[in-house]
């Protein structure tokens, strides 16, 4: 199957701890045309936001020493030009309502479960792209 390049020219900033999961979300969005920018913490993402200036971030909620909440709450507290409004997806294995709800009040624009299929996930990153207006 050929990808259909929706995410050509995003630059996409990962945070994910897990090494495994951090390398197939990094190759199924260039895969698709994305730069992809792979951290495997919270205070990672935090030092290079500023100057990398994602289209979009996907964090892992479930980290050790800062999870994905801390993160975007500490995100949305920058201003814009830091990278404050960047569209954000929380991609996480606490798939209830709850950690939904928890995640879009943090700051998330939307909450995914893994295990994601591909082509899934990139459908996801390019309509939060697609949608964003801020």
């Amino acid at each position: 199957m050929q990808p259909s390049l929706a995410l050509h020219s995003l630059n996409i900033l990962v945070v994910e701890d897990d090494d495994d999961i951090r390398y197939f979300i990094t190759t199924v969005l260039e895969a698709d045309g994305a730069t992809v920018e792979a951290v495997p913490s919270a205070a990672a993402a935090l030092k290079i936001l500023p100057q990398l200036q994602p289209d979009i971030l996907i964090s892992d909620i479930g980290m050790p020493d800062e999870d994905g909440y801390t993160l975007i709450r500490k995100i949305r507290a920058l201003k814009p030009d830091m990278g404050g409004k960047v569209p954000a997806i929380a991609l996480t294995a606490y798939g209830d309502s709850e950690s939904r709800i928890r995640a879009l009040e943090a700051g998330f624009q939307t909450h995914v479960s893994k295990p994601v299929f591909p082509e899934e996930l990139v459908e996801i990153v390019a309509d939060l792209f697609a949608s964003c207006n801020w």
